[in-house]
């Protein structure tokens, strides 16, 4: 189960485009305990870069700079990651990669879901503490 609340500001006002996660279990999974504006969080750990996430291992940094930056080669990349759905977060909003891009890692027979980056780190929750194979590909920029 999976308990969403709002995280504190540095100014100590609560600030709506921020969320902390808290986790009713999550078996030593690497799981998103919070995001907002830059960064995300991992095991309550700051990252304010772009990342890749599985329940078993953090690929962190991952060396696509941004949405414009992503190329046939990060989709290669995560074609070889032995999932079955990747969630792939494209930052504080919704867009698409070109289906050049796309079929890359559809050739492989792997699920290609994508959604902002909040939407990636919650549903990315869900799916690893259900025991999914599921790799949570987040862009900050």
């Amino acid at each position: 189960m999976i308990l969403l609340r709002d995280a504190p500001c540095r100014n100590s006002k609560l600030n709506p485009s921020s969320v902390k996660f808290h986790l009713a279990s999550a078996a030593g999974l690497n799981v998103f305990t919070g995001y907002g504006e830059g960064y995300v969080a991992i095991n309550g750990a700051r990252c304010e870069s772009s990342v890749v996430v599985l329940p078993e291992r953090i690929i962190n940094p991952w060396d696509a700079a941004g949405f414009d930056a992503l190329g046939p080669a990060h989709f290669e990349f995560l074609s070889q990651l032995a999932v079955e759905v990747i969630l792939l977060g494209t930052g504080p909003r919704l867009r698409f990669p070109s289906p050049a891009l796309q079929s890359i890692v559809l050739r492989s027979r792997i699920g290609l879901e994508v959604m902002d980056a909040s939407a990636a780190c919650r549903t990315y929750n869900i799916l690893a503490t259900e025991g999914r194979k599921v790799a949570a590909a987040i862009l900050l920029a």
